[in-house]
């Protein structure tokens, strides 16, 4: 082979593997915070609607604390998933490929999100029997909510960096 050929079989080999790093297990190398930023947004988003929705559903119901906070918790989950589900279906992906890619590129950060955010409220005094119209209620959940973006943005830039979580997303935008 000569010097050329190895030049182009390099340059060659580099480009496949960039084409391929946000596949999952491969590693992507250096992510920006304001990449993590908006993949932990994008969930946060989705945990936000679901949860406020469980809370307002459980108190409408006049369900107790645990009844509600369960509901919750599967809502913002659910919605957290359909924000990239239906997103990849759009890039074309069938159902049983989407929710694949959903689950891998979701949970740990809904977790995350879920487990800090649950718990600021779970131990904020008072916030588990304030009622929706109390401002206790909105400031911890608000204040669950701003902890648990600071706390999942990290963990989502050293996953995307490993080539997981929302990086796998990034092979159908």
């Amino acid at each position: 082979m000569t010097a050329m050929d190895h030049s182009a079989h390099q340059t060659s080999t580099a480009q496949d593997h960039s084409a391929h790093a946000g596949h999952a297990g491969h590693q992507m190398g250096p992510v920006t915070w304001g990449a993590a930023a908006k993949a932990t947004l994008h969930c946060l988003t989705g945990c936000a609607i679901g949860e406020i929705l469980g809370m307002v559903i459980g108190t409408a119901l006049m369900w107790g604390n645990v009844q509600t906070m369960i509901l919750a918790i599967t809502l913002a989950f659910i919605f957290g998933y359909s924000f990239t589900l239906f997103a990849v279906r759009r890039a074309g992906l069938d159902w049983k490929s989407a929710i694949k890619v959903a689950l891998a590129a979701d949970t740990v950060s809904i977790a995350v999100m879920e487990l800090v955010d649950n718990g600021i409220i779970a131990l904020t005094p008072g916030a588990m029997d304030a009622h929706l119209s109390d401002a206790l209620f909105w400031t911890a959940l608000l204040g669950g909510f701003a902890v648990a973006f600071v706390i999942t943005t990290p963990v989502n830039k050293w996953m995307i960096g490993r080539g997981k979580g929302h990086a796998v997303v990034h092979a159908y935008h």
